[in-house]
């Protein structure tokens, strides 16, 4: 017997599976299902599928096995580079290099993105998402005109309902005056990451763990910073009235929260009884 993971698995598991006679237990998210239709609907109008995603992520390793033509771009960066390509041309060596593990094989740049559909992986950043999808409709528009817009561009909102929900609580957590934000989760949730990239491009301080465990004391934590691995942070709880902020990703359970926000109180006790 086999679970498939809320992520779902690629066409080749899926049938080597199969050959093996394995009872399949399908867990697989409906909003992942709803991408890999849309992936679907880009293969029937000969569509190369614009992935919004991490080319290696087990989401967008599955998502991308249902499309025939494929393109993966991490962020709005890497989609402005193939908007500039579709319209200007350039180095096709240079473009092939460049996303070497992100395409689909015998992907050419010349030919392959003169219809392109936009797909992303669930737990994407949405307002990124949205920036990459009018992008590239702008840029089919600019290149093909107004009027051919529906012949060479197709996209549909495949966000994630539990990921837009908590990117929307943490753009509106994020206004108020926060000494310090909590994020926890997962450490290779990428929802969840995402999330810590709000509050650190509002430089509010942020610290990403994954149980209440890591907070040590009030003066030591063990989180893990965006894009390193886990460190010790020192004096991370400041002194006085303060205000913290707390999300979590999609998948964290309830009680991991109600620790953490238990844990952090009663390290604020324990530093005002000293005083």
């Amino acid at each position: 017997m086999v679970i498939l993971p809320a992520f779902g698995a690629s066409v080749q598991e899926m049938q080597l599976l199969n050959e093996k006679g394995c009872k399949i237990v399908d867990t697989t998210c409906p909003w992942v299902s709803k991408v890999w239709n849309s992936v679907e609907k880009h293969k029937k109008k000969d569509c190369t599928s614009i992935i919004h995603g991490k080319y290696n992520h087990e989401e967008t390793v599955a998502t991308s096995s249902f499309a025939d033509k494929y393109l993966v771009v991490l962020n709005l960066q890497e989609a402005e580079y193939v908007s500039n390509y579709i319209i200007n041309g350039g180095d096709r060596a240079e473009f092939l290099a460049k996303f070497s593990k992100a395409y689909s094989a015998g992907f050419d740049p010349d030919k392959d993105l003169e219809r392109v559909g936009i797909a992303n992986q669930t737990t994407m950043l949405k307002s990124e998402t949205e920036q990459i999808g009018k992008l590239f409709e702008r840029t089919m528009m600019r290149k093909f005109g107004p009027d051919k817009l529906n012949e060479h561009f197709l996209s549909f909102n495949t966000i994630c309902d539990a990921t837009q929900e908590r990117q929307d609580a943490m753009l509106n957590l994020v206004e108020e005056e926060l000494d310090l934000m909590v994020v926890i989760g997962g450490f290779n949730s990428s929802n969840t990451t995402h999330l810590q990239e709000i509050a650190i491009e509002r430089k509010i301080p942020s610290y990403h763990i994954d149980c209440a465990e890591r907070l040590l004391s009030e003066n030591r934590i063990e989180h893990k910073p965006l894009g390193s691995d886990l460190v010790i942070a020192e004096n991370w709880l400041p002194a006085g009235q303060i205000v913290v902020g707390v999300t979590s990703g999609a998948s964290t359970p309830d009680k991991v929260v109600e620790d953490t926000i238990e844990r952090i109180f009663e390290l604020k006790a324990a530093a005002v009884a000293r005083f």
